[in-house]
């Protein structure tokens, strides 16, 4: 299954004990999306 980002706004929601917001925005960079939000917060 794939998934077409080309020409979609994405916001990356990261979390600083998991996936940070920026390794999201550079994968869906990657795949063609806009990152028009990113960010890491800590959510407990």
């Amino acid at each position: 299954m794939a998934i077409d980002l080309k020409g979609k706004k994405v916001c990356a929601l990261g979390e600083r004990d998991g996936v940070q917001g920026q390794a999201i925005a550079e994968v869906a960079r990657s795949a063609g999306a806009e990152v028009v939000l990113q960010v890491t917060s800590c959510y407990v």
